[in-house]
């Protein structure tokens, strides 16, 4: 029987794993986010830039999306959060996953290739919608932020993830869709992805680093972008 083209293509560049990015990449938490926070700013009068935004994306602690709001806001912190984080995650209820998505990853292991995730976010979050989602037994290994003492762009989760597995980094194509995420990847010697969303496809990823749109190809074109093919 010949192996299916997307694990042909994987072994001819000593591919043997996927590891996914969560927020933004497989659901894009990321932009309902940012919309809530803009609206935010807009009901106060200021305007939240996105490339300020964008220095937290996949990372925690870059931007402060606090400090740019008037002192009343900020003094009622606590009561302005909760009613924000309540739409924040109404909306994420409401919300699909990327689309193809879904068909990209149910399709990794059937062609012979292991399956991880690593996040910036906690292993609470991230589970949570997976289950939501039904989607948390695709994945073989999941690393967060509660497994390491630094978050990306720093390595150590994509370090993690691969240690996991059982494979060295330079056998796991990363994918992402941040430059913070991509960043992590790249220092961490694995192959990487770029599957920007909304707020992330302005961001400045080196054009070396593979590019698409969106996951309509399948899991065959995830592969063959990544290694260059």
């Amino acid at each position: 029987m010949t192996a299916p083209e997307p694990l042909l293509d994987a072994q001819a560049h000593g591919v043997r794993a996927l590891i996914f990015d969560f927020d933004g990449t497989i659901l894009d938490t990321e932009s309902r986010e940012f919309w809530h926070w803009q609206e935010l700013y807009r009901t106060h009068g200021r305007e939240l830039a996105l490339t300020d935004w964008q220095r937290g994306i996949g990372t925690w602690d870059a931007f402060d999306p606090w400090a740019g709001l008037p002192d009343a806001v900020r003094a009622d912190r606590e009561q302005v959060h909760a009613a924000l984080h309540g739409r924040i995650l109404a909306d994420i209820q409401e919300q699909d996953v990327r689309p193809g998505v879904r068909a990209v990853l149910e399709a990794v292991r059937p062609a012979g290739l292991h399956l991880a995730l690593a996040t910036s976010s906690d292993r609470a979050w991230v589970t949570r919608w997976l289950e939501h989602h039904g989607m948390i037994h695709l994945f073989e290994v999941l690393a967060t932020r509660d497994d390491v003492a630094r978050v990306k762009p720093d390595p150590e989760l994509y370090l993690l993830a691969a240690q996991r597995l059982g494979l060295r980094p330079e056998e796991c194509i990363a994918v992402e869709d941040s430059l913070n995420g991509a960043t992590a990847a790249v220092a961490a010697g694995t192959r990487v992805l770029v599957v920007p969303n909304d707020v992330t496809r302005t961001q400045p990823f080196p054009a070396t680093w593979p590019r698409i749109g969106g996951y309509e190809g399948g899991l065959a074109e995830v592969i063959r972008v990544a290694v260059g093919g």
